[in-house]
């Protein structure tokens, strides 16, 4: 674990809490060298300070993940100061209003999509050229699990997780002949600001009372670590054969990249219809 991705930089966006914390976090504990951003400072801040603490490296810019002036300067000021970009962890989201889609207001709608896809399109575009051009780097995409299934009145959430994991698949097969491997994954649950929509306003307690009720007895939670020692293993290298597919930090991941020819034989963890 101490040096496991040494020499590695990394670029974790919502990195001032939550998920992106915990990744970053993790990242600098196996040696990586990591530049946190979102649009507080202060909390960017404190996951810079908890890293240099115990010895690590590491930067914390405020930046939107939705302009991409500001992609550009995170990247310019991380390799500055870090070194050459290998890893772009694309996890700053935004949660939805619950609610029949006849109801959201589109423009909500549209900033879901904007900060859940066009934040990691955005992210993806500032850092894969120099990638390409050294012939090596790595892509991870936080999707979700809700992704995988429609259930009502959720919409934006869980369309713009799914497009994450086409999107992933396609970037990789861009990519592949450069030495870069992109990766989807569900990180497991926390309780976090994203969770609020759903669970904690009258409209989640109207139209998704389950999830409120689930929410409420800590059944979904699965911390932080599974994702954090997820994103670890899959910078690593250990799962490059299993580019373009999506992983679950709460399922054995490891055995999954054991079977890495078996699934692409097979065109296993990718988004398809069932024929």
């Amino acid at each position: 674990m101490a040096d496991e991705l040494t020499g590695q930089v990394a670029i974790v966006t919502g990195g001032g809490r939550g998920f992106g914390q915990a990744i970053a976090r993790r990242l600098a504990a196996g040696g990586a060298a990591v530049a946190v951003t979102s649009r507080t400072q202060s909390q960017l801040d404190e996951t810079k300070a908890s890293i240099e603490a115990t010895g690590g490296r590491a930067l914390a810019i405020a930046a939107d993940v939705n302009s991409q002036a500001d992609w550009q300067r995170v990247v310019e000021e991380t390799e500055a100061r870090l070194g050459p970009v290998t890893l772009l962890v694309a996890n700053a989201a935004l949660s939805d209003p619950a609610g029949p889609l006849y109801d959201i207001d589109p423009d909500v709608w549209q900033k879901t999509l904007d900060t859940n896809v066009m934040g990691s399109v955005r992210g993806a575009r500032a850092v894969l050229p120099g990638m390409v051009e050294r012939g090596a780097g790595r892509v991870i995409i936080i999707s979700s699990g809700s992704a995988l299934g429609a259930t009502p009145y959720t919409s934006p959430y869980r369309v713009s997780k799914a497009a994450l994991l086409r999107l992933a698949e396609i970037m990789a097969l861009e990519v592949k002949d450069h030495g870069i491997s992109v990766f989807a994954i569900h990180p497991g649950v926390i309780d976090s600001t994203i969770l609020d929509s759903a669970a904690r306003t009258e409209e989640g307690r109207k139209w998704v009372p389950h999830f409120a009720r689930m929410v409420e007895s800590g059944e979904v939670f699965t911390g932080t670590e599974p994702c954090a020692e997820c994103c670890a293993f899959l910078a690593s290298g250990a799962a490059d054969a299993l580019t373009g597919r999506y992983v679950s930090a709460t399922e054995d991941y490891r055995a999954l990249a054991d079977r890495a020819a078996e699934i692409a034989e097979r065109d296993l963890q990718v988004l398809r219809l069932t024929q």
